[in-house]
């Protein structure tokens, strides 16, 4: 009797039966993943009662899911992902532990269009060890009872319309993964978070959230690889318990609202900045089913099976001792001074991206030894002299690479470059802002010799002149003397007054 159906990835396969249809026989594993079903969510699955894996995702099928969906006993792993599903999440079936899944029960439907809140019946699978519900049209809030799920390894709600802040239910002891990326949450980070000390990946990145970034992050989560929190309104620093983060190979804080200066203790993250071979971390054997979202090279780039090998940091460290970086983004800041010259030992860099500070000095050279450079940005910034040449740097030929920076010259720029024996127009209005810096000191200094000089002309004499320093006193004793005798007199004119007028009363 057939019990298990394996027709994943025949994308030219089209399972075609009667609505009506009723199988023969009971699965307990059915796989038509890429496949194409007809006729909607499939009818003939409602008489099955042995099913323990049920994959249906990519296969087309569209509309709610029906009713008796709900009544159908236990299905241990169900995957109906990358569809075209929708309506609410009610009519789900229950899902428990079945003995022959190694990986625990699992529910994916990410990639859909599934609407409304997510319902609290969820709760009562309390074995659920992956819950993905990611890239859907869910809204309202997480439901306070996810604290009952303590199973939870994987918990993915990314790219809906979730809102509220982010509740301490979801700081599961259990967990290794949480993405609550690209949704509407605000407030500040939940202190319980502190607690996950097995998590590997926090991706909280395109929310509204706000506060500081606590030290606790690293402090406690040191088992992070990968902490996004792209495009929040987080302000402060960026913390200096970063440098306890051994594992971290992926961290973006790019789009808030950080200020001060980024900590030279990024340049000690081991898993980025040493040649070491990370064969494992933690978390490493869910490589071939996670996916991160990066900007590398301009654009959103989803790393799939290979984002293990990725070092990235974004908003992160301009310590050049990162020489693992493959993609560097410093953009939309205010980073001021010069570009190290070492930068050229990151000879691992594909893309770099300072644009939108205030950088200044030359170009260092040395950038052409990164030979694995294929996007660079430079625009925006108060750089000045030659743009340095050769090797790779002769391969970026855009022009945009270094607009709104009017005193670099040379190629690919059209205006060129000064004589070789000529000051730089750039060392010309340095010196101009030398001089209106002197300018303003000495102005400083004139008002302070002034008042110097009128303070002590004053108090000098009366130190050295006995008889000007009487002066002062007797003038004070003999303003008191006429103000106390005014109001002595005043006040008995006034009661004098009132006796005279008390006298007539009586007499009357």
């Amino acid at each position: 009797m057939l019990k298990h159906l394996y027709a994943s990835l025949n994308t030219k396969l089209t399972f075609n039966v009667s609505s009506d249809w009723i199988p023969p026989f009971q699965w307990e594993n059915f796989q038509l993943h890429s496949c194409n079903i007809t006729n909607g969510f499939p009818q003939w699955l409602r008489n099955q009662r042995k099913l323990w894996m049920l994959v249906l995702s990519n296969a087309r099928m569209s509309g709610p899911l029906p009713g008796w969906l709900r009544k159908m006993p236990i299905i241990p792993h169900l995957d109906l992902s990358h569809n075209q599903l929708s309506g609410p999440l009610k009519n789900l079936p229950n899902v428990a532990t079945y003995g022959r899944y190694r990986f625990g029960p699992s529910l994916f439907l990410e990639n859909n269009f599934f609407s409304e809140s997510i319902p609290s019946s969820l709760c009562r699978r309390r074995d659920l060890v992956y819950l993905d519900l990611s890239k859907n049209r869910l809204t309202g809030k997480i439901p306070t009872c996810f604290v009952d799920l303590q199973q939870l390894y994987t918990l993915i709600l990314s790219s809906n319309w979730l809102s509220g802040v982010v509740p301490s239910s979801v700081a599961l002891n259990s967990l290794h993964q949480l993405k609550l990326n690209d949704n509407n949450f605000v407030g500040e980070l939940p202190r319980e978070l502190a607690n996950l000390l097995y998590l590997s990946i926090l991706d909280l990145g395109d929310n509204r959230l706000s506060g500081n970034i606590p030290e606790w992050v690293a402090e406690n989560l040191a088992n992070l690889v990968v902490l996004r929190l792209h495009k929040n309104n987080f302000t402060g620093r960026i913390p200096q318990s970063l440098r306890k983060a051994s594992h971290l190979r992926i961290l973006d804080v790019a789009d808030n609202n950080l200020k001060g200066t980024i900590p030279p203790c990024l340049g000690e993250l081991d898993a980025m900045g040493n040649d070491h071979d990370y064969g494992y971390f933690p978390g490493s054997f869910l490589d071939d089913d996670e996916n991160v979202e990066q900007v590398m090279k301009g654009v959103s780039l989803e790393y799939t099976t290979t984002w293990d090998l990725v070092y990235n940091m974004d908003l992160s460290s301009n310590k050049t001792a990162l020489i693992k970086l493959v993609g560097l983004n410093l953009s939309n800041n205010h980073l001021s001074r010069y570009i190290p010259d070492s930068i050229g030992n990151m000879t691992e860099l594909e893309s770099l991206d300072l644009s939108g500070n205030e950088l200044n000095g030359m170009i260092p050279p040395s950038m052409a030894n990164l030979t694995f450079l294929s996007r660079l940005k430079l625009s925006h910034n108060n750089l000045y002299g030659r743009i340095p040449t050769g090797r790779q740097l002769q391969t970026l030929t855009d022009p945009s690479i270094y607009e709104g920076n009017k005193d670099l010259c040379g190629p690919p720029l059209p205006n060129n470059c000064s004589k070789p024996g000529e000051v730089p127009t750039r060392s010309k209005k340095k010196q101009g802002a030398s001089d209106e810096k002197t300018e303003v000191w000495l102005f400083y200094v004139d008002i302070i010799c002034g008042f110097a000089t009128g303070f002590w002309g004053v108090i000098g004499l009366l130190l050295f002149k006995k008889q000007w320093r009487w002066i002062p006193f007797m003038f004070a004793e003999e303003t008191m003397d006429k103000i106390y005798v005014a109001i002595v007199v005043r006040v008995n004119k006034i009661t004098r007054g009132r006796e005279a007028v008390q006298v007539l009363w009586n007499q009357s």
